[in-house]
């Protein structure tokens, strides 16, 4: 809701400005050209996401997921604690941490909520836990092995070597999930509630 506010405002920033310095007509043809770009970087982009989707829904069928959840198991129990108890939670958090080393956060997302749904408290369901906003910065800062989105727009915008920008996203991704993940962490501790 806010979000589409503040965009709102934006927009109207923008058409107000436009026409009180006189140059509506360079807005509309920019208003123009803009979705035109929008449609093609959409068009080129979506083969790019569905080979990569596909290699992600192959990786589950072929049982990548379930190797790659017992592997991540030392790390995900330390960062939540209910995939001990839970091995619902932990194959839903490490097929979204896999679409995410993928670059595929579309993908992600669907196995984040279901995630989520499985850490809910019955006996709270308004509330949420520590563990669901660690989930929430951890797909925000996600770390990506291969950043199939970004490689996608790179291309479609003509990059020879769309790929080259590897070492930055992985160290980049690295450490804001680190620290994305430490701060949840710590403020979880700071403000605790019952």
């Amino acid at each position: 809701m806010i979000l589409s506010k503040i965009w709102t405002g934006m927009v109207l920033i923008a058409i107000l400005a436009a026409l009180f310095l006189g140059r509506g007509t360079h807005l509309g043809t920019s208003v123009l050209e803009g979705a035109q770009s929008g449609v093609t970087l959409a068009i080129s982009m979506a083969g790019a996401i569905c080979l990569w989707s596909g290699v992600g829904k192959l990786m589950e069928v072929l049982g990548l997921t379930r190797h790659l959840s017992r592997l991540l198991r030392p790390v995900l129990s330390r960062i939540f604690p209910s995939t001990r108890k839970d091995p619902k939670v932990a194959n839903c958090l490490s097929a979204n941490i896999c679409a995410n080393f993928l670059g595929l956060g579309n993908a992600a997302t669907p196995m984040g909520i279901a995630a989520i749904r499985q850490m809910k408290r019955p006996d709270k369901p308004g509330l949420a836990t520590d563990e669901m906003c660690r989930l929430v910065v951890l797909n925000t800062a996600s770390i990506q092995l291969i950043p199939t989105n970004v490689a996608a727009i790179r291309a479609s915008l003509g990059c020879a070597a769309p790929f080259d920008i590897l070492p930055a996203v992985w160290i980049t991704s690295a450490c804001s999930a680190g620290l994305g993940i430490t701060a949840a962490w710590f403020l979880g501790k700071v403000w605790q509630h019952d």
